[in-house]
């Protein structure tokens, strides 16, 4: 069974390793780190979803601290990866780490998945299941994009795929922080990103052939990304081929703002579901909110930043190791196992 190690246990990379070890074709045979912080004592406590995973430190100065800590490491990660003992790294390392840690993964001629705080060109291209999984089939270096990409791309092709796409113009009202940073973010204020924002072009580099343009501010609340979207179809559509459009796509769920007037009733959704840290997978697209006018089309959607890139992960890895060569497979194995709605 193929051997994948996660490298970095923070937010996005605990998460990824629950998901592997949660999976009937691949085995996660190890964690690595270099501090012993709150959030790794958890997981790999006996109450954590981890519990029994081999750790391993990243650097030896990684090891005496994490020992230090009252962590029992196995051994290093170098060491590991000499042996022959893993065929692919996900590494969630913070961002700009990862490229530092590409040329180790290639000198010892294992694979990797990189997450989107990374440049795209640190990989050999950029992933989405349903839109290019076959490109990543067998490839070395594979990156994710962030949250908001991910949950940018996956409508954006609902309508493109389905009725074609010449243009979105895309506002973001970011989360400040994930809920556990309380020392990040403002507190009451709307803060500014640059323009162009950077999320547009990071769509490009998965759908190629449309156009697009984003601008951000970052709000004071920790649960999740808001997009505000308006689209220029390449033809006129009616509402209910809008709709069917986001119906049709995995991942993607519609939801009716009557029941769901805000980010925290989305959220509280997924809490009443029982769903592991109330991860929502899925894009909400508030269904009320979607507005077709000729070859226009705007709605909001809400994408949770802890969760929604966990199921890409999955599936890049299956196309990578070439566990699985059909797309459709490998996304329906990988949303059973976490529960996704569709």
């Amino acid at each position: 069974m193929p051997r994948v190690l996660v490298n970095g246990v923070g937010t996005i990379g605990k998460r990824i390793a629950h998901a592997i070890k949660l999976q009937d074709d691949m085995e996660l045979i190890g964690v690595a780190d270099i501090a012993p912080t709150s959030v790794l004592k958890n997981v790999l406590s006996e109450f954590g979803p981890l519990n029994g995973v081999d750790l391993y430190a990243s650097t030896e100065e990684g090891k005496k601290s994490l020992e230090k800590g009252g962590l029992k490491v196995k051994g290093l990660l170098k060491d590991l990866l000499e042996k022959r003992e893993v065929d692919l790294i996900v590494d969630a390392t913070p961002g700009g780490v990862g490229a530092k840690n590409k040329e180790i993964y290639r000198r010892y001629g294992v694979k990797a998945v990189f997450q989107g705080g990374e440049e795209a060109e640190v990989a050999d291209m950029t992933f989405n299941a349903v839109v290019n999984y076959e490109e990543a089939i067998g490839k070395d270096f594979v990156r994710v994009p962030s949250c908001n990409t991910t949950g940018l791309v996956r409508t954006l092709h609902a309508l493109h795929s389905n009725i074609g796409v010449n243009y979105a113009f895309i506002a973001l009202a970011r989360r400040a922080a994930d809920p556990w940073e309380y020392k990040k973010g403002p507190i009451n204020a709307v803060s500014f990103s640059s323009v162009p924002s950077h999320h547009a072009p990071d769509v490009l580099t998965v759908l190629k052939d449309i156009k697009a343009f984003s601008m951000a501010i970052v709000i004071p609340t920790t649960l999740a990304h808001t997009h505000i979207l308006e689209v220029e179809m390449k033809r006129e559509a009616s509402l209910e081929e809008v709709l069917n459009a986001f119906e049709k796509q995995t991942r993607v769920i519609l939801l009716d703002m009557k029941e769901y007037p805000s980010t925290s009733m989305i959220i509280e959704k997924f809490r009443d579901y029982c769903r592991s840290r109330y991860d929502m997978y899925e894009i909400a697209v508030i269904k009320d909110s979607v507005n077709v006018e000729g070859r226009r089309v705007r709605w909001f959607q809400v994408v949770h930043q802890e969760a929604d890139v966990v199921p890409e992960n999955v599936d890049a890895i299956r196309a990578m190791l070439k566990i699985e060569e059909d797309k459709w497979k490998s996304i329906e194995k990988t949303n059973r196992s976490l529960g996704i709605i569709k």
